[in-house]
């Protein structure tokens, strides 16, 4: 696809930012896990801190991905919109996780930035998928853009623990 050609140096910024982020995220849930490896800990863990692993993660394949040579429309499209189901998926996991955790109930603060955000980030991305076929420049546009929300998602996400009050 010769509308790729502009974006090697996005993709290989914010590729190599997630990766980072992701090896530091790895370090932090390391440390922390050694601290409090209760049972609530770990779901607590498993409900905010893995979804934003998660997050890093798709910014880096789809880093990796759109850099990749040789990509068809049917190729791009149909790998940017496994991620954006996949990432649809996951956040209905996160769901359910945030919900089975037992440290403390969640705010609304904490449904907008681990669920709705993430949520409308990879419906972008799903929706990017699917303009690549009619209108390829904005569709990439769109993709850059939720990979971009992602990387920023994550970034607040692992700077600010939940704000909530402690379940009874």
């Amino acid at each position: 696809m010769t509308e790729l050609a502009g974006w090697d140096s996005f993709y290989v910024i914010i590729g190599s930012s997630a990766a980072a982020l992701t090896g530091l995220m790895f370090v932090v849930i390391a440390l922390t896990g050694e601290v409090m490896a209760t049972p609530a800990a770990i779901g607590t863990i498993r409900a905010f801190s893995t979804p934003t692993v998660v997050h890093f993660g798709a910014v880096l394949l789809l880093a990796a991905l759109l850099t990749t040579p040789g990509h068809t429309v049917l190729t791009l499209s149909g790998s940017i919109g496994i991620c954006g189901i996949a990432g649809l998926r996951f956040t209905r996991w996160v769901v359910v996780q945030m919900r089975r955790q037992t440290a403390y109930t969640p705010i609304a603060e904490d449904w907008m930035w681990h669920v709705r955000t993430p949520a409308v980030a990879y419906f972008g991305l799903l929706a990017g998928s699917g303009a690549l076929w009619w209108r390829p420049a904005p569709g990439l546009v769109l993709v850059a853009a939720a990979a971009l929300f992602l990387l920023y998602i994550g970034i607040r996400n692992s700077t600010r623990p939940p704000r909530s009050r402690h379940a009874s």
